[in-house]
């Protein structure tokens, strides 16, 4: 006879493995939004104002390191940002090679809105979990990305 304790856990890891394709799912229909709709931002190029907003001007190399994503993708990236008016390209003096990628005023006040609408959907939507529960939460997605990476 099987342990009922281990049939509820596989129940769980299944729902669990089918909230991930979910959040997946999620993550590109909000990349194909980004790219047909004036203004919004998938969570790459979020992640890309976040970071240049806290670490200022960064070479493409770095962009991509902290985006964790490749120079490529990176590049076309930062065209859409430049594009949108969020970012500016620029090459250092003296250095013909290298492009430095860094924050607009437009790009600072819509890093800004993001998050502040983020922040506010994240306090509505979780309210009634505890910072326990959050935690836990915040756990098993950093163990889903690591499960991810090794696919």
């Amino acid at each position: 006879m099987p342990d009922p304790s281990a049939t509820g856990h596989e129940e769980a890891l299944g729902r669990l493995a089918r909230a991930a394709y979910s959040l997946s799912a999620a993550d590109s229909r909000l990349r194909g939004r980004a790219t047909r709709t004036p203004g919004a931002l998938s969570l790459t190029h979020a992640r890309a104002l976040r970071i240049l907003a806290e670490r200022g001007p960064l070479s493409i190399g770095q962009l991509a390191e902290a985006t964790e994503t490749t120079g490529a993708a990176t590049t076309q990236l930062v065209n859409g940002l430049v594009t949108a008016g969020y970012v500016t390209r620029e090459r250092p003096p003296g250095d013909k090679r290298s492009v430095v990628v860094a924050l607009t005023d437009a790009g600072r006040r819509r890093h800004e809105e993001r998050e502040r609408a983020l922040a506010d959907a994240l306090r509505g939507a979780l309210a009634h979990h505890d910072a326990a529960a959050l935690d836990a939460a915040t756990d098993v997605l950093r163990q889903l990305a690591d499960i991810y990476d090794r696919l």
